[in-house]
């Protein structure tokens, strides 16, 4: 798996709204409106729409 990028202040809004820790998320992939999103410490992976 690609290494997860810093999420932008937009990016950590849209977190917030779906009430995830921006601190512990990393971007792995934007695409087709959806953000794929990779946690810091687990590995778990989460979709969420981009709004």
């Amino acid at each position: 798996m690609k290494n997860g990028k810093r999420p932008t202040r937009k990016e950590k809004i849209v977190m917030n709204k779906y009430h995830l820790n921006p601190n512990n998320w990393l971007i792995s992939k934007r695409h087709n409106g959806m953000l794929i999103l990779v946690h810091r410490y687990t590995n778990s992976v989460r979709q969420i729409p981009k709004d």
